[in-house]
């Protein structure tokens, strides 16, 4: 993996409506030198426009979207926002992609969640070969008809060329994944890995899922480009307990409510952790409306597995472990104020 490290701001997906002070953090992470900042979609705000918002306000900072739901748009949508997008900012778009789960793709967007490997492996496929624009597009997959033929077609569809030449003829694709299957695809097709819960004590798991996926992509300098643009959660302060009560909620709010029992991939990584016993009771509390309850029963050491919290000597030392992983790219969030303590604390 390239070993550059680097940090990206982090927006995520809106509460109620736009996050108070993002345009600011925006600015500030450009400012300190950030090298980029990425927003995420789920059943609410999208992830394309408040790049497109955010973007026009910068010049240098790397646009990505961490994840875009595939579920949500055609391979053929898709690829026309990034180039459009790609565009618009000189050549500074990042396409994070994601399958999201079962709940909220037949939930929210009314789709079938049917192989997602291989339905993720015809989509990347799609995108990339519209984006080269090097032939009119005629792609027969399982999941993909491009012209569509058959039952339910008119016959009339042909190939067809995007009508705008790209300004990259590659734009980056990184994939959000957390089964040992999806980070080799990741490995294999895609430029990048985006984790969602990351822990320093599975880095050698994730480095064998990665070089399982460089040696199926048959690149040998694949993973010298390669990058891992993960999530950290830095909670600073006095009380190592008060900090990751910032955390525990959303711990429990994936690893017992997003996704259904048995449907949860976020409960997986947890479990693959040495957490199932907890994880289990998180989710009985959670599905059974016990938010607060589920969030008091993760203990310390399991926030500490993923987040870093507490006195600012403490977090400095545990970071340590953090920089000697397979993460090529921090990505860390907050108000602008946070931005220069984390740039020093992390390159520096």
């Amino acid at each position: 993996m390239a070993r550059q490290l680097q940090l990206g701001y982090m927006n995520g997906y809106w509460g109620r409506g736009v996050p108070p002070g993002a345009l600011e953090g925006v600015l500030a992470a450009e400012r300190l030198g950030y090298a980029s900042t990425w927003t995420s979609e789920a059943y609410g705000s999208d992830a394309f426009t408040p790049l497109a918002w955010w973007g026009a306000s910068t010049s240098t900072i790397q646009l990505g979207t961490s994840v875009v739901q595939m579920s949500a748009r055609t391979p053929a949508a898709t690829a026309m926002a990034a180039m459009t997008l790609d565009h618009l900012s000189g050549g500074r778009f990042i396409l994070g992609l994601g399958v999201s789960g079962p709940q909220v793709v037949e939930g929210w967007y009314g789709q079938p969640y049917p192989k997602p490997l291989a339905r993720t492996r015809e989509y990347v496929q799609i995108v990339r070969d519209i984006v080269r624009r090097e032939a009119p597009i005629d792609f027969h997959g399982q999941f993909y008809d491009m012209p569509r033929t058959g039952d339910g077609s008119t016959g009339l569809g042909k190939p067809l060329k995007s009508t705008i030449h790209p300004k990259r003829k590659e734009i980056p694709i990184f994939l959000g994944a957390e089964g040992p299957k999806n980070v080799a695809l990741a490995g294999e097709v895609c430029d990048g890995w985006l984790p969602l819960f990351f822990s320093p004590k599975d880095d050698a798991h994730y480095r064998a899922c990665l070089a399982e996926g460089f040696a199926a992509a048959g690149d040998p300098t694949k993973a010298d480009r390669f990058e891992v643009a993960s999530t950290v959660y830095i909670i600073p302060g006095d009380d190592p307990e008060a900090c990751a009560d910032w955390v525990r909620p959303f711990l429990a709010l994936y690893a017992g409510g997003m996704g259904a029992r048995g449907a949860n991939f976020h409960f997986e990584v947890f479990a693959r952790m040495g957490w199932e016993d907890v994880a289990l009771k998180v989710q009985d509390l959670y599905l059974a409306g016990k938010k607060q309850e589920a969030a008091a029963a993760i203990p310390l050491a399991m926030v500490e597995d993923v987040a870093l919290v507490g006195p600012p000597d403490k977090i400095k030392a545990e970071l340590e472990q953090w920089k000697e992983t397979c993460i090529t790219t921090f990505l860390v969030g907050g108000p602008k104020e946070v931005l220069q303590g984390y740039a020093e604390l992390i390159l520096g």
